[in-house]
Formats: structure tokens, sequence, C-alpha cells
């Protein structure tokens, strides 16, 4: 890649079909936000801002914690794409004991940064590829791997539709009702087909000579594809500075609640 293209990202939300969302679009009530919308708490799992901003937020799977914070992981994403703090900042300042277990991913135009509430890790994060599912993000899930040695090989010219297609790879075990058996869970593809869960939307982002690429594919029960929404965002307000390359791969079995 070159710093004319600083981040490519590739992005699968999984969640229960039945959960109220909406799909990418401008925000009414922060109009700058592009993106999909968690319509029951009102934050997002991935969107982007015309300042050039990016964020995105996984579960953190934690079965042995038994608490129920007060605030919605989905408001992370949000409340930095609507403010205009440094994505350092932004991460430093964050309460994490009011969320329940989160990867988050910050991008001011300068800087990629990670942060998780259960490790208590927060790092800028040097050029490369990066795949976060369900854990840490130095945790290699066989969906990851696969995930960021495609991306490795395509991210300096992949187009969005490109991205599309790497989100794509899923079991071929699946049963008629969207079951699989523990074999092929073991394996954790990339797609999720499922009658009451799975993926519920594939996103491809990519920053590029001053402007954003975003497609998002959404998909209904047992992956029936539904609508793709694409856009291309003009970024108003460029970093004073240059910016340092980065690329990442996201995917998780659960996305922003």
């Amino acid at each position: 890649m070159s710093p004319a293209r600083p981040l490519v990202v590739a992005a699968n939300r999984d969640e229960f079909y039945a959960r109220a969302s909406e799909a990418a679009r401008y925000w009414n009530d922060s109009p700058h936000v592009f993106g999909g919308r968690d319509l029951v708490a009102g934050g997002t799992w991935l969107a982007v801002s015309t300042a050039g901003r990016f964020a995105a937020v996984t579960n953190y799977t934690d079965f042995l914690r038994t608490e129920n914070p007060p605030a919605s992981r989905g408001d992370l994403a949000r409340g930095f794409l609507e403010g205009d703090a440094a994505a350092s900042a932004y991460a430093a300042g964050i309460d994490g004991a009011r969320y329940q277990g989160f990867n988050l991913l910050a991008f001011d135009g300068v800087d990629l940064v990670y942060a998780c509430n259960r490790t208590g890790e927060m790092r800028v994060l040097q050029p490369g590829v990066y795949g976060i599912a369900n854990s840490p993000l130095d945790d290699v899930w066989p969906k990851s791997a696969r995930g960021i040695a495609r991306l490795k090989s395509i991210a300096a010219t992949a187009s969005t539709d490109d991205l599309l297609k790497v989100l794509r790879e899923e079991s071929a075990d699946y049963g008629p009702d969207g079951t699989e058996p523990e074999s092929a869970r073991s394996a954790t593809p990339a797609f999720l087909r499922g009658k009451d869960y799975g993926t519920r939307a594939s996103t491809a982002v990519i920053f590029d000579c001053g402007h954003i690429a975003f497609a998002e594919q959404q998909f209904g029960s047992m992956g029936k594809p539904g609508a793709r929404t694409i856009e291309t965002i003009r970024i108003r307000h460029a970093p004073a500075r240059a910016i340092a390359e980065d690329g990442a791969s996201l995917g998780g079995r659960k996305a922003a609640r």
C-alpha cells in the first residue's frame, strides 16, 4: 500500500436477525457520519465520517462474567465518530468498566488505535495487516488467519467488491436449517449462515486519495442476500500531518451491541 491508501477494512457483522438495525446511511442526528446503526441502543458496529475517521467494535467473548454494565458497546464507535478527539486520547479516556467486553478500532486519519477493556491494552497499530475476532488482537483464529493472508495479497489494489468476496468464506457443512456440526464450528468460518443468528452484514471500507469507498452487503436469515449499499465519501477535513500506512481485517462472531 501507499500513504494515499492508509486504511483498508473488511468486516462481517454477526448478530441475531431479530435485533433491529439500520443499513448504512448518513445519520440524521450526525450527518457527517456514514454507517449502519443499531436501533436498539443507538450505536454502531462500524462507521466512518466525512472528517476521515473510522471506528469499529467487536464483542469480546467472556462467558465467565455475569455482570451487565449500563453502557452499550456501540456507543464507543459512535462517540469517536461524532467527536474530534485524537484516537489515542479517546481510547485512553474510556471507562472500560461501563461496558461488556469489547475490542475497539479507531482511526483519526493519522493513527489506527486498538483498545480492549478485558486486557486493558491500548496501542497504536503499526503498518501491517491485522485480524480481530472476539478475543485479544494477537489471538489468531483460523478465520482471521485466512483473512489476513488474503488481505495481504490484495489490499494495495483491492476494490470493495474484492473485499466483500473475502468475507464470504463459509463452512460447507451447514445443515438445511443453518446448523453446523462441531467439526465445522471449530473451523470458524468468516461467514455464518443460520436461522436465528448469523452474518447480518459484510462491509468493505477503503481510504484512498482523499475519499472513502464504502460498501455494505446485507443478509437475512440463512444468509439470504439483501440490499447492497455503495457510497463514495469525500474526506472534507484531511489531517494536517502525513498519514501512516495501515491495514486492518476485522471480523467477529458477534458485533457491537
